[in-house]
């Protein structure tokens, strides 16, 4: 592993990728590395750690191919010292692999049928293209298996061009030219043109562009036309310039031999090498749209997860319907199911004058301090109906939320809520999502699977075994970023905390039920198989309110606890009174409380003293109600020129998608998000801000808006 490589490409010292790495080989897990060991690693943020990690994984596949590649070839007695030499020096899988492929194990191909016939030789002869008499000797090759002297060069020729397709430093060549020059081309597939589904490809029915410069959203929406089989895809650069490089690199003269060495040449561009290569760049560029992709949908998901909670309020809850009802359910400032039933305000029922009663009711009886309602079928209906049926001024002040429901169906059916609610039906289990999701929403989202929440791009076309660790360690992340309550949290919830995982959750959540909850972090060293390094890992990112410790309500680490009790004792209070006194803490001198010898730096007890002057903190913020305009509730009731607010649902990299209200959310396409040029639309713009926008184009057809931030 090559940590030299690793630092100057990342920018860092050496010494700090040596120390992440000896961390994680310890055992420490990201969020604990980049919030507890800051002086070990010189301050390297998450993503930073998160790169090394992802590199030394990277590096360790490479090691592992490049061990199995040169005992295959010892194996088969080919592994020659210049051979050994090139694979121990290849820096990248692809060099490695093309080192592999002459001697990978294979079909039966056209040239192991010319060997068999003893044509190598004959091959050798014409591919060295340096003896006159050697098309005179094709004669010499004429046998039983071999009747004719055309066939005898056809099958040598079929032998040059596999040596020619396997040569590593002429696909090297190619390949270069393949990703500078390559045009990737998408043309409808015959007979499909007219097919309906097939329309929402007809961007795509005669495009061309440098490859080098798709866009992986373009290329991902591509790859799925030809997946459905509307669309037919190409990669070739200029076929003048790849016979220059095959030329310069496969003819040696002006002879016959050479003619014969010019016919195997294009029968192994045509025939292998082009769609090899052609293969190769459609899946760098289908890795290159993928991590895109992900990288986007990562940065959503987080953005969604980190979304402000309510916090511990009483709610009450509706998904919406028409035909079915609306599902109602009140939740306890805890979250707990206390009531559900169904209501009718819709057509066809319009039971709207008892609907209004019940809701009236359950808000006095509950105290309700909030209502959320889902935002898909007949959400702006519901919304409608509810604050007008709320207008009196006994129930004024009340905030009403629309909350985005994605998911929620794919919660109410999967084992987590059967769990939770074995004896309610799946209505009312997404409307208790509806209303926790509002009231916490990273408590509720973990409980799903990250690719359901709806958010990103292509998320379901691009590599899932990627998606799923990019996403989980975003779910990592952002639960310990935020610190989870340890006397509260799911098991679920507990899964995600550093040095945790779904066994230690579930002991704890036990543990907790036997002791009727936790006093103090330390008792979590008498959960089962909790040992001294999950403690170390996880302690620092749960907290307890109203514990024995008042610094167990901080992401103070316990093995800080003894730095936090001298600045106590030097500033002549007590711990109580240090914590949450903002004047005292600024007067501390901090430098005088480095320890070197304990890995105690500067940068730890600023961490420190953050913690101590608002101790159990929510870095969330709260949140806050969106209100759409109530002309508009369709797509059909949307003309061009209006201006609207609304709310960011998406971020991709070709702009944001807005939901103004009208079930089906607008595009603010990259080019729209301002009147300067922007590069990445998540610097303009975050989920679930609201924002201002006037409507370009409605296309009601296809279901598309347009829309624009310039004003």
């Amino acid at each position: 592993m090559n940590t030299e490589l690793f630092a100057r490409e990342m920018g860092i010292r050496e010494w700090q990728v040596k120390a992440v790495l000896k961390l994680l080989q310890e055992g420490a897990t990201l969020p604990f590395i980049s919030r507890y060991r800051k002086e070990a690693t010189g301050n390297l943020d998450e993503v930073q750690v998160g790169e090394i990690k992802d590199r030394a994984e990277k590096a360790e596949a490479l090691e592992k191919r490049r061990e199995f590649v040169l005992a295959q070839i010892e194996e088969l007695g080919k592994l020659t010292p210049e051979l050994r030499k090139q694979i121990l020096e290849a820096l990248d899988m692809q060099t490695l692999e093309d080192l592999y492929l002459p001697y990978k194990a294979r079909r039966k191909t056209r040239a192991d049928v010319a060997r068999e016939k003893g044509l190598e030789p004959l091959a050798k002869l014409l591919y060295d293209q340096r003896d006159p008499r050697a098309m005179q000797k094709v004669r010499d090759f004429v046998r039983d298996a071999v009747p004719s002297e055309e066939e005898a060069l056809q099958g040598a020729r079929d032998i040059i061009a596999e040596w020619i397709n396997e040569d590593a430093p002429l696909r090297s060549k190619l390949r270069q030219l393949f990703e500078q020059d390559a045009q990737l081309s998408c043309k409808n597939a015959r007979g499909k043109k007219d097919n309906e589904e097939a329309q929402k490809f007809r961007d795509y029915f005669d495009h061309h562009e440098p490859l080098k410069r798709a866009a992986g959203h373009r290329f991902l929406a591509m790859m799925r036309g030809v997946d459905l089989g509307f669309l037919k895809m190409s990669i070739a650069p200029d076929e003048d310039r790849a016979t220059y490089i095959l030329k310069r690199h496969c003819l040696h003269g002006y002879s016959d031999a050479t003619d014969q060495v010019r016919l195997a040449m294009s029968d192994a561009y045509d025939r292998l090498l082009q769609p090899s290569l052609e293969n190769e760049m459609i899946s760098v560029m289908k890795e290159k749209a993928d991590e895109e992709a992900i990288g986007v949908f990562a940065v959503n998901a987080k953005q969604l997860l980190l979304a402000p909670p309510l916090g511990e309020k009483r709610v009450l809850a509706l998904d919406p319907g028409f035909r079915t009802g609306c599902k109602a359910v009140v939740l306890s400032e805890y979250g707990d199911l206390l009531l559900h039933e169904a209501i009718f305000p819709h057509e066809p029922q319009f039971q709207t004058q008892k609907s209004t009663e019940l809701l009236q009711k359950w808000v006095k009886e509950h105290r309700i301090e909030a209502i959320a309602i889902g935002n898909g079928t007949a959400g702006r209906e519901t919304d409608a109906f509810v604050r007008k049926a709320l207008a009196e001024e006994i129930l004024q002040g009340l905030q009403v939320y629309m909350v985005n429901e994605s998911g929620a169906s794919i919660y109410s059916a999967s084992a987590v809520a059967r769990e939770e609610f074995p004896k309610e039906d799946v209505t009312v289990r997404g409307a208790v999502s509806i209303g926790r999701r509002l009231k916490d929403p990273l408590a509720e989202l973990v409980k799903i699977d990250p690719k359901s929440i709806g958010v990103g791009q292509y998320q379901h076309d691009v590599n899932q075994t990627l998606l799923q660790k990019r996403l989980d360690a975003v779910v990592e992340s952002a639960v310990n970023g935020v610190g989870v309550n340890l006397n509260t949290a799911s098991k679920h919830l507990l899964s995600y905390v550093s040095g945790l995982g779904p066994v230690l959750a579930k002991n704890i959540v036990d543990h907790r039920e036997k002791l009727g909850g936790f006093e103090k972090r330390s008792q979590l060293m008498d959960v089962p198989r909790l040992g001294g390094k999950a403690f170390e890992q996880c302690a620092g990112f749960l907290r307890i309110r109203g514990g024995q410790d008042v610094l167990d309500n901080t992401g103070v680490h316990p093995e800080r606890y003894a730095v936090v009790q001298k600045m106590a004792k030097d500033a002549g209070v007590s711990l109580t009174a240090l914590v949450g006194n903002e004047a005292l803490l600024s007067g501390l001198a901090l430098e005088t409380y480095v320890d070197e010898s304990k890995g105690l730096g500067l940068p730890t007890l600023q961490d420190i003293l953050k913690e101590l002057k608002k101790p159990g903190l929510d870095p969330r913020g709260v949140a806050e109600a969106v209100t759409f305009d109530d002309t508009v509730r369709s797509i059909n009731d949307l003309q061009v020129g209006m201006e609207l607010w609304g709310v960011v649902t998406n971020i991709t990299n070709f702009g944001a998608f807005v939901d103004i209200g009208v079930k089906q959310d607008g595009l603010v396409h990259i080019s729209q998000l301002g009147h300067k040029f922007v590069k990445n639309p998540a610097e303009v713009v975050a989920l679930s801000q609201r924002v201002k926008v006037r409507v370009l184009e409605v296309d009601r057809a296809r279901k598309r808006i347009q829309l624009t931030m310039k004003f």
